[in-house]
């Protein structure tokens, strides 16, 4: 594993954390880029900052149900693109101190640290309400038939020293921060408008004044340069992820329903089994899941997610041995399964539930004991090889060196089912 930069093992170690968006878009309860989906101009997307109060937001609570479910950190979303401010900024009133009266952000770094977790901020390089901010290929004025007139008098520039001056604020007013996530670099515009570069943001010179201020924290990709780890979104990688025959670290970030902020109509939910598969997977190749929660317009947690992430809890408890500290395994998993390793621990998930017998491959004399995790009682194996007296009630046709589980008929009532092999010293 390529190590860039700061100490990462809390991060590896962790491997699930949670995503808070939250902001003026959980009011319109549209989707977080509601200002750009509907080409809002800036005066009528302000009128959800008047009403913007975030009186049910707990981030005690909140983060409570995080290190339940498991989750080892959190990342708050401090700044959207659409500019609006979740903590104390003294280059803009557009924030929710001046809207209700709270500094969101120093209220669950503080939660954060009183539990124990990992402190992250999600900050935004682009920024839709800013005055020099330029229309580019994302800008919500970007089908405005005189959109080049649009920017005539703005000077980008001052929008960059804005936004180095805020990280600087970010990083200077709240103590230790272990992880920013920037959003996002992407050079190819579309319809003849331009993207936005690392050059843009004057990339090299944003991380320099991270490593300066908080040299211990984690930043990610974004920027468009190299920094401590990859961010695929909403795709699991299949494999470890390398660059050039390298290792790299490299979290998958991923929603319930396919929206970041709260979207009031969406219900296409995955299932608790669906994300227990995908955080296991995550991890079966080295990688983190930062599953994201958008809290309602008055910032709440809506009851399905918080009812899903109470049943991800309930498999933690049982199972979390198998993610905490665990990667991915040299052994090779047999089709339906997933393997995490920990040290002498090598975990199978099983993804589908077969007919009383599961063949490991090259596993016969490597494993001392086995058991399921979720009640700790013992798995039966043999070793059957070639060659030996046939017999009617022992499974054939596996290659030599194949380890035989004996699984009972009726599936665990549990997520996933997780048996715990453990090796030969």
């Amino acid at each position: 594993m390529s190590t860039p930069g700061p100490d990462a093992r809390w991060f590896d170690e962790a491997r699930f954390g949670l995503f808070l968006h939250f902001g003026l878009y959980s009011v319109a309860a549209r989707h977080e880029w509601v200002m750009h989906r509907e080409e809002m101009e800036v005066a009528d997307y302000e009128r959800y900052a008047e009403v913007f109060d975030a009186d049910r937001y707990d981030a005690t609570a909140v983060v409570a149900r995080a290190a339940a479910a498991g989750m080892r950190y959190v990342v708050l979303t401090s700044k959207h693109h659409d500019g609006f401010c979740l903590f104390d900024s003294a280059q803009t009133d557009y924030t929710s101190v001046r809207s209700c009266g709270r500094d969101l952000v120093a209220e669950t770094v503080a939660a954060c640290r009183a539990a124990g977790l990992r402190v992250g901020l999600y900050h935004s390089l682009l920024d839709w309400h800013h005055p020099d901010y330029t229309v580019d290929a994302f800008h919500p004025r970007r089908h405005h038939p005189d959109w080049a007139e649009l920017d005539a008098g703005k000077d980008f520039s001052r929008y960059v020293d804005y936004l180095h001056a805020q990280v600087r604020e970010l990083l200077t007013g709240y103590g230790p921060i272990d992880y920013l996530f920037f959003d996002f670099t992407q050079p190819d515009g579309m319809a003849g408008l331009p993207g936005r570069t690392s050059a843009d943001w004057r990339g090299e010179e944003l991380l320099a004044l991270c490593r300066e201020l908080q040299p211990q924290m984690l930043v990610n990709d974004r920027l468009g340069i190299p920094a401590d780890l990859v961010t695929p979104e909403q795709y699991q990688p299949t494999a470890p992820m390398e660059q050039d025959g390298v290792r790299l670290r490299w979290e998958a970030c991923q929603t319930i329903n396919g929206s970041w902020g709260y979207d009031r109509d969406n219900t296409a939910d995955k299932s608790v089994r669906q994300i227990v598969e995908m955080l296991v997977q995550t991890v079966s190749c080295d990688g983190n899941l930062l599953l994201n929660v958008g809290p309602d317009g008055r910032g709440a947690i809506p009851p399905r997610d918080a009812a899903t992430l109470d049943a991800v809890a309930a498999w933690m408890e049982l199972h979390r041995d198998s993610v905490h500290g665990a990667g991915a395994s040299e052994h090779t998993a047999p089709s339906g399964t997933v393997y995490t390793q920990r040290g002498d621990r090598l975990y199978v998930h099983l993804l589908s539930w077969p007919f009383a017998h599961l063949h490991l491959p090259g596993l016969a004399g490597q494993v001392r004991f086995a058991r399921f995790l979720h009640d700790g009682s013992e798995v039966r194996t043999e070793v059957h090889e070639p060659g030996q007296e046939a017999h009617t009630m022992r499974p054939g046709g596996q290659p030599p060196g194949t380890l035989t589980l004996l699984l009972p008929t009726v599936r665990p009532d549990v997520a996933v089912p997780v048996v715990e092999l453990r090796l030969a010293r």
